[in-house]
């Protein structure tokens, strides 16, 4: 009679740890606030189907990976469906980027401003990523980011939110892993029936079971050393703040053994493992002859490796962080190898026990009745079941995205803008780019015509409008349309004179014909273009007659303003005046041409303010309250521009 399982309920948390080397499956379930592991398995990989943490042959690992959950169902009496697992760190790739965002004017900097600025600073990362791709078809998957430093006007600032200013730039780090390892994983799980219920990278996972949650305040780095990758991962202020690998990890010693000894793979493996024994060492190689070795001796051999791993470690370290940190914890079974840890504080020139073997705090998130849970061996599997059980990622359970499973990596709340472009979306597709400007001179005087404004995107949040900014939950579901560039602005002569226009226009001291575009910095000339109240005149396009051309002008006295001019035998708009107060002082303002308003924006050369040389923020306020560039100015205003 077959045995009867019970369906994982969904307070069971499974989680895999696909290692280089081997499987570890931890099941479990959460009781006040910590995971209580009800078993753990672990096999080994017949072959080397793994690499430097990157699976190789999905077969071979997705048959260990279906031996390990059949141990767990047979222990705990369980049909597991759900399952909780991390990518690893190989071939992660940080990329340094800056981006600078030009607001119209001296404005305070809100919550969306930030989202611009950071999410334009994403994007030029992910463009000098492409660019240094071998393939054009490479993919990457944005992990996550950190912002290095944020300026206001050229002043450096550790937070721009709430403050005032025009130029604006942030600089990043952004982290990308490859799609073939994240591809790969969700096709092992798949291959065994299983579904993929929470994402994370291997760091980030041993961080939240090897550092609590209570001592982020300090400036503390995980290594977690694994057979094919040093996964790396970065916290202080209270959050992660940053990951990375080193490429060189456990196999490093095992074939530097396997060189110095001619012994196979498991027989450096079973030498490495025995460094820290007494007594004398035996071993058989690959000739069939026997020999016998002491562990200093062994030690001693292995030195220029473990020195190699050592300063790898120090000097991605020290990269990331920028500084020596407080304090260092080495998790997964490299972090075993004799002298490692001395070496690795000798190389960033901290106190040796400033460097600890971690392990002592994975009893404040997880505990076990019959395991002994404080092996850095257990770091990634005990930190992907606690980041998934204890909500240290939002991702728990599947986030649609258009309908898909968004994949996700991020510890902590997960924002909407972080959910899009961790799905490939850019910039241009979340806050949308005005169309090109035009600047030229006509007959002597500028001309300037803004590009049309982007298409805004369309956020839904299970069917309800929303922001880049809101907070996404598990089971939430998205639909988004990204945005659509504006159009760029586009003059050709025809727009000033009509298109019946018989007499002589020049671009750049060239005839022209009348529907040639105009471009950036050209020269126009149209002789007997006319003038209104100082202005050139536009021709309407749709004017049947011809305009009867007026003198031509040589000096026109002030800019051109934008939108349809009307033809020169026709009488000016009603003008009409403006009494606003300006900083105390009463004014009176000429009316615009077409009664067009006046915006805050126009009272800046009234301002007496030298804008060319300011030292500190400027302050907007109309009628006391914080005002805006773009705002329209209704008579009477208080104004206030200091």
């Amino acid at each position: 009679m077959a045995e009867v399982k019970k369906e994982q309920e969904k307070n069971v948390i499974f989680a895999l740890d696909i290692g280089t080397r081997s499987i570890i499956g931890v099941l479990g379930i959460v009781e006040g606030r910590r995971f209580h592991v009800l078993a753990i398995e672990k096999q080994d990989h017949g072959q080397r189907a793994m690499l430097d943490g990157q699976i190789e042959n999905i077969e071979q690992v997705a048959d260990v990976a279906r031996e390990v959950v059949a141990r767990l169902e047979k222990r705990t009496k369980i049909h597991l469906s759900r399952v909780c697992v991390a990518a690893a760190g190989r071939a992660l790739k940080s990329e340094a980027a800056s981006f600078t965002l030009e607001l119209p004017g001296i404005q305070t900097i809100t919550e969306d401003i930030v989202n611009q600025l950071e999410s334009g600073a994403v994007s030029e990362a992910e463009h000098a990523l492409r660019e240094q791709s071998e393939a054009q078809h490479d993919q990457y998957y944005m992990v996550g980011y950190t912002v290095s430093s944020y300026r206001i006007d050229g002043y450096p600032m550790s937070s721009i939110r709430d403050h005032t200013g025009k130029t604006l730039e942030a600089e990043v780090v952004v982290t990308f892993l490859p799609r073939e390892v994240v591809e790969s994983l969700y096709a092992v799980v798949g291959k065994i029936g299983l579904e993929v219920a929470s994402l994370t990278l291997e760091p980030i996972a041993s961080l939240n079971a090897a550092i609590p949650s209570d001592i982020r305040l300090l400036n503390l780095v995980l290594v977690d050393i694994g057979a094919g990758t040093s996964d790396i991962a970065i916290c202080r202020d209270g959050s992660v703040v940053g990951y990375t690998m080193a490429t060189i990890a456990g196999d490093e010693v095992t074939e530097l053994l396997m060189r110095a000894l001619l012994v196979e793979f498991k027989q450096a493996e079973k030498l490495k493992m025995e460094l820290g024994d007494k007594g004398k060492i035996r071993y058989t190689d690959i000739l069939g002859l026997e020999h016998e070795t002491s562990p200093e001796e062994l030690r001693d051999m292995i030195a220029p490796a473990v020195t190699s791993l050592a300063q790898e470690i120090a000097k991605r370290v020290l990269e990331l962080n920028g500084k020596t940190p407080s304090a260092v914890f080495l998790a997964g079974g490299g972090s075993k190898l004799v002298g490692l840890k001395e070496r690795v504080a000798e190389e960033l020139k901290i106190e040796p026990a400033r460097v600890a073997i971690a392990g002592n705090h994975f009893e404040k998130n997880a505990y076990a009745e019959e395991y002994d849970l404080n092996d850095p061996e257990y770091a990634t599997p005990l930190g992907i079941a606690i980041s998934a059980g204890l909500g240290l990622i939002s991702d728990s359970y599947v986030i649609l995205l258009n309908g898909e499973p968004a994949k996700l990596f991020r510890s902590g709340v997960l924002i909407m803008r972080d959910i899009l472009m961790m799905n490939g979306y850019h910039y241009a597709d979340l806050i949308g780019r005005t169309g090109a400007n035009l600047s030229f001179t006509l007959n002597g005087e500028r001309q300037f015509y803004r590009g049309a404004l982007a298409t805004p995107p369309v956020i839904l949040l299970n069917g309800e409008p929303a922001e880049l900014t809101d907070v996404v939950h598990a089971g939430d579901s998205i639909t988004f349309t990204p945005a659509h560039t504006g159009a760029d602005a586009v003059k050709t002569l025809a727009d000033f004179v009509g298109k019946r226009y018989d007499g002589m226009a020049t671009i750049n001291g060239a005839i022209a014909p009348l529907d040639q575009p105009i471009h950036n910095g050209d020269e126009v000339w149209i002789d007997g273009l006319g003038v209104v109240s100082g202005r050139v005149a536009e021709v309407d396009e749709d004017d049947e007659e011809d305009a009867a051309p007026a003198p031509a002008a040589k000096k026109p006295a002030e800019k051109t303003q934008r939108g349809t001019r009307k033809t020169a035998n026709q009488p000016a708009p009603a003008l009409i005046p403006l009494n606003i107060t300006l900083n105390d002082t009463p004014i009176t303002l000429p009316g615009k041409p077409g009664g067009e308003p006046y915006y805050l924006m126009d009272m800046l050369e009234f301002s007496g303010l030298d804008f060319d040389h300011l030292d500190k923020p400027v302050e907007l306020q109309v009628n006391g309250l914080p005002g805006q560039f773009s705002q329209v100015l209704a008579n009477n205003d208080n104004v206030s521009i200091r």
